[in-house]
């Protein structure tokens, strides 16, 4: 275990923040917060406080710019995606150091977001001009109406990230809509602005059009719902309560929206797992990001036959775990984000365990190492009446319970108002795609964490139940940013009757030519 350091990451001086901070365009004068550092706790720099002015004239911009980014060719616009790719792995060490500056993450975990963003733009740059061509579609009359389906982009997207992920969050969702001919305006979390506006700043580099991307900082009660009230598409990641006023605001305004919320994600594992490869699943699942990621498990079912035996493996796994602050490759798990995160995940705990849970390990909070960590924690004999049964902690921590019987295992993973992720862990693939059919998620993985669904980004992901609306990734993450338009040429004939023809025997007519219909393959 090592202790903080109060010195910044190596890429990183307080005059590099300073110059990112200076290009949020905001009124003179106006207001700024303050962002610190989950490692220490102390201030690294301030970013203005925009206000509703200043999300207008941001989605103005945008506005502006976005007609002339929509009528480039799509693989100009797909170019610029590739370049900014390859950005991101040349300028990798600042944006791994800003990453893990403000959310206080491991290392290894700003990597995996590094991966998603390039992952992301290298999939949609080399899909946008398949999924936004004409399609010609059956007409209403064969041969003689001709119907072709249209993309178009919806004009400016706003984007509503969390302070979790603040590369992933932000930028691999905004990538689609970009390609799709879109300007975004972003609201970063007040927590993790940084990492947004070096993303603005190398896609600009990349030769994004000014205007195309605007970035507003400032607190979410405060710009959250003037930018839905602008924009003509919303996409939020964030608490199922917040996005509940997201999707009513949004729907007032008559405009679409995409909400990834909240999860209390399940892992199952039957007894003919392998208990080695399902433990080292479970860590990382559990406390990857210091469980601050929507698609961790904080309820693992086991079966009771291997209970104790993959129990002791898994506590065994999470107490090697390193914790540590430190900008290097070291760390297993860092910091939480901040106070507030740290009491909610100490107020679960003390309250599962005031009622009777049993503490396996962990349980405590680590101000030797940082003010705001916090150990990997495992908990048996969790409850109903506890708090953490129910409740999202988003943090480190677990719950396991043995269980009997496979269908058993289904109904535990489906007692949940969430249906985001889950996993089954089996040594039968047959019957592990079974049961994840069965569970009521999003995504399912079997004999993997998360990384196997979240990586298919040709797949789409997004939660079932009170975990969200819409998805992202594949086909569905891309279109949502568009809006289809039916073109329909009348070639010759009509569908309504021709005057000199009697009603009666039109009907009859057509009668007879639509009941011909269902007998021809090739015009149904």
């Amino acid at each position: 275990m090592a202790s903080h350091s109060d010195a910044l990451p190596g890429s990183i001086t307080t005059g590099r923040l300073s110059q990112l901070a200076a290009t949020v365009p905001a009124n003179p004068g106006g207001s700024e917060f303050t962002v610190e550092a989950p490692y220490t706790g102390k201030a690294i720099g301030t970013v203005p406080s925009c206000a509703p002015a200043d999300v207008r004239a941001a989605v103005k911009r945008a506005r502006d710019a976005q007609a002339d980014w929509a009528d480039r060719p799509v693989d100009e616009r797909a170019a610029v995606l590739l370049q900014f790719h390859d950005l991101v792995f040349d300028r990798r060490a600042e944006l791994l150091d800003v990453t893990q500056l403000e959310s206080g993450k491991a290392r290894i975990d700003a990597f995996e977001e590094l991966m998603d963003v390039a992952t992301n733009a290298r999939h949609y740059a080399h899909r946008a001009e398949q999924y936004l061509g004409s399609v010609d579609r059956k007409g209403a009359l064969p041969l003689l109406t001709r119907t072709v389906e249209h993309r178009h982009p919806v004009g400016v997207v706003g984007v509503i990230s969390p302070w979790n992920y603040p590369l992933t969050l932000a930028v691999s969702d905004a990538i689609p809509a970009l390609l799709a001919g879109n300007s975004v305006v972003l609201k970063p979390a007040s927590e993790t602005p940084f990492a947004a506006l070096l993303v603005r700043e190398l896609l600009e580099e990349a030769g994004l059009p000014e205007g195309v991307f605007e970035v507003v900082t400032g607190r979410g009660s405060e710009v959250g719902p003037a930018l839905v009230d602008e924009v003509d598409y919303v996409c939020f990641t964030g608490s199922t309560e917040t996005g509940r006023e997201v999707a009513r605001r949004a729907g007032e305004n008559l405009v679409d929206c995409s909400l990834e919320l909240g999860g209390k994600n399940p892992m199952v594992v039957l007894a003919d797992a392998d208990l080695d490869a399902a433990a080292a699943g479970a860590v990382h699942g559990c406390f990857t990001n210091a469980g601050q990621l929507c698609i961790s498990f904080e309820r693992l079912y086991v079966q009771r036959e291997v209970y104790d035996d993959f129990l002791d493996r898994f506590v065994r796994r999470t107490r090697a775990i390193d914790l540590r602050a430190s900008y290097d490759w070291k760390a297993d798990v860092g910091s939480l984000v901040s106070a507030d995160q740290l009491e909610t995940v100490e107020a679960h705990v003390d309250d599962a365990v005031g009622k009777g849970a049993d503490l396996l390990v962990g349980g405590r909070a680590r101000p030797d190492i940082g003010p705001y960590f916090y150990e990997p924690t495992v908990l048996s004999g969790v409850s109903g009446e506890m708090d953490i049964a129910r409740e999202e902690t988003f943090g480190p921590v677990v719950s396991v319970r043995p269980f009997d019987f496979a269908d058993e295992a289904v109904a535990l993973a489906n007692d949940s108002a969430y249906g985001l992720n889950a996993s089954v862990w089996t040594a039968d693939s047959d019957r592990g795609r079974e049961m994840a059919r069965r569970i009521e998620c999003g995504t399912v993985n079997v004999n993997d964490a998360y990384a196997a669904a979240w990586g298919s980004v040709d797949a789409p992901m997004g939660g079932m139940k009170d975990s969200g609306l819409g998805r992202r990734h594949g086909r569905e993450g891309f279109l949502k940013y568009t809006e289809s338009q039916t073109v329909a040429e009348q070639r010759a004939g009509s569908i309504r009757p021709p005057d000199w023809l009697p009603k009666g025997w039109y009907a009859r007519g057509m009668s007879s030519a639509l009941r011909l219909m269902e007998r021809l393959p090739g015009v149904r």
